[in-house]
């Protein structure tokens, strides 16, 4: 890793040792027409959410939220500076679905695309503070077949990422193409794997899939344990397991993807510190989950930032 690159938060750049602790892909504030009545929008809870989360030892936090979605940009420096948890945000844009009839960005050319996330990234967050930055672009793989919109938005966070070093993360459906967007990103659009993030492995359940993956140099966020009781969280902890066995740990990045009120009830953030994180420390060793939650993150989100 390049000694000049940072981690960019909505405070401003730090050197990715200074991250500590990191949840690699979560929610403060999310909304979706598909999830009705289950809106993370509430700034109080989102405090608690993240002094929680530092109490149990967190140091960063970083949202995936994109635009359009209620990333609550105008809060998030304020819940940084109130309780001491770095914090990253996103450009992107998830799958169309998310987003109202009339606002899908549907005839939108993914050189529009391109240049308001390269502005998001440069410039700051609409709405928020002056210099209030993402760190990451989101995007989204689809459930099926591949669509126009989905094309459009991996061909601008692809420019996007040229014209920056922004690290860009995928959101992965379980009967997508996880390898299909390796070829799109990598193959056909020249972004180094080492700059990817893939999420949602745990919705796979063949592993060579996952090691095959690994192996191409992504990263591979393991981000269910919201969702107690879900199968996906339920073989999180396998997943995990069968990947250190095949070599990979150097690829894995925990989060804990809080996306609804019912997740955050019974799970988030901080279950990533309390629950997991001690399982795997007593049967890999504490190197492990310090590998997982630190060392990881440091790299996988650190980049040489430009400026078009």
């Amino acid at each position: 890793m390049s000694a000049t690159r940072t981690v960019r938060t909505v405070l401003g750049d730090l050197a990715p040792a200074e991250l500590g602790v990191t949840d690699s892909h979560d929610h403060l504030f999310i909304r979706s027409p598909l999830l009705p009545g289950q809106e993370l929008d509430d700034p109080a809870a989102a405090e608690e959410v993240l002094r929680a989360y530092a109490a149990a030892g967190g140091r960063t936090f970083v949202q995936w939220t994109p635009w359009g979605m209620g990333r609550g940009a105008d809060v998030l420096a304020a819940l940084s500076r109130a309780t001491g948890v770095h914090v990253v945000a996103a450009t992107g844009t998830h799958q169309a679905a998310h987003y109202p009839e009339d606002d899908r960005s549907g005839p939108t050319p993914s050189a529009d695309l391109a240049e308001r996330f390269v502005t998001e990234l440069t410039t700051g967050l609409p709405g928020a503070p002056e210099g209030v930055r993402p760190g990451l672009i989101k995007i989204a793989d689809d459930a099926g077949p591949l669509t126009a919109h989905t094309r459009r938005t991996t061909a601008a966070a692809a420019e996007a990422h040229h014209a920056t070093g922004a690290p860009i993360a995928v959101h992965l459906e379980p009967d997508g193409d996880p390898h299909g967007v390796l070829r799109r990103l990598h193959g056909r659009h020249g972004v180094s794997p080492d700059r990817i993030v893939l999420g949602h492995l745990t919705r796979f359940t063949d592993r060579a899939v996952h090691r095959s993956l690994a192996a191409e140099g992504v990263f591979l966020a393991l981000d269910s344990p919201s969702r107690i009781g879900h199968p996906a969280d339920l073989q999180a902890f396998d997943v995990i397991a069968d990947l250190v066995d095949a070599g990979h740990a150097d690829r894995l990045l925990l989060g804990a993807d809080t996306t609804t009120r019912t997740a955050r009830a019974v799970g988030g953030p901080a279950r990533l510190l309390t629950d997991l994180a001690p399982r795997l420390a007593r049967t890999f060793g504490p190197e492990l989950p310090d590998r997982l939650l630190v060392a990881n993150p440091a790299t996988a989100l650190a980049a040489d930032w430009r400026t078009p």
